[in-house]
């Protein structure tokens, strides 16, 4: 498990068979700063808002950001979440 300021991201087991893998590598945009959170690498997958992200066999990915020190991430499935907050008008992504 590791955390790049709003984003908490778990290693799974399997990605969703029917997830939809994306061109992007950009994991969440920085809704305060414009600022991304983005990989240098590997596969990125979405499924209904969620996103996954797999690094191969024998390699490595960054997920970098300006404002946040640099995470490497080694062979295997991961999922991001967004931390969220409870507002009285309802839920909300926490802005980066």
């Amino acid at each position: 498990m590791k955390r790049q300021g709003d984003l908490l991201i778990i290693g799974v087991s399997a990605i969703p068979p029917d997830a939809k893998r994306t061109e992007s590598f950009v994991l969440a945009e920085g809704e305060a700063t414009g600022h991304r959170h983005e990989l240098d690498g590997g596969e990125v997958y979405e499924q209904n808002g969620e996103i996954y992200f797999h690094v191969a066999d024998e390699t490595q990915v960054i997920l970098t950001h300006p404002e946040h020190h640099s995470i490497t991430f080694f062979p295997r499935k991961y999922k991001v979440i967004r931390q969220r907050e409870y507002r009285p008008e309802g839920w909300r992504y926490v802005p980066d």
